[in-house]
């Protein structure tokens, strides 16, 4: 175990302003964090397994080579957030009513993911895996789907997205009526 770095288990931590006190460097396991404010902080190196965040800000934090594994994020704020750098090994996250916008998550493999009620805006997929992953009520406004994996992914219930299925994976992947027309954006038809 590299100098400085701790062990915290079954730990809660509350209301903790981390960009004023750094997050000691470590392994989180079993930790729930609530309503703490990890925005512009670097979390590079540190380990989160089987953690809990609730009404955390993130925005804008550097998560060099951080583990995700087993992660649940609820009422979380991930503005600008580069989630491509975090450590890929056992790569386990999940989302729910979270704000995304403009992050990125690509070439990782979050096959089996959930975002549920997330705000996707201008998030890039770009080369993502995200077979069996499901979005339900998610906004993906400007979202980029380029070369993605989206085989039997659940879109029945998002919305404003724009995805060209000559460019992604999308076999056996699920779509409602109402929202198949972000399938068809690139032809400019006038559907009624």
């Amino acid at each position: 175990m590299p100098k400085n770095h701790e062990y915290f288990e079954g730990k809660e931590f509350t209301n903790i302003n981390y960009s004023k006190n750094k997050l000691s460097k470590g392994d989180y396991e079993n930790c729930i964090f609530k309503n703490c404010n990890f925005s512009n902080t670097d979390l590079s190196n540190i380990n989160f397994v089987e953690c809990v965040f609730k009404n955390c800000d993130f925005s804008s934090a550097k998560i060099l080579n951080t583990s995700f594994r087993k992660v649940e994020f609820n009422d979380c704020k991930f503005l600008g957030v580069q989630f491509q750098n975090c450590n890929k090994f056992l790569l386990s996250f999940n989302f729910k009513e979270c704000i995304l916008n403009f992050s990125s998550f690509y070439q990782l493999n979050l096959s089996k993911t959930h975002f549920v009620n997330c705000k996707l805006r201008e998030v890039d997929f770009t080369e993502t895996e995200l077979t069996n992953s499901l979005f339900d009520n998610c906004d993906f406004l400007n979202a980029i789907f380029t070369d993605t994996n989206l085989e039997k992914a659940d879109f029945r219930t998002s919305y404003n997205f724009i995805i060209d299925p000559e460019m992604n994976r999308i076999s056996k992947a699920k779509f409602s009526l109402v929202n198949v027309i972000g399938l068809l954006a690139k032809y400019d038809l006038e559907i009624e």
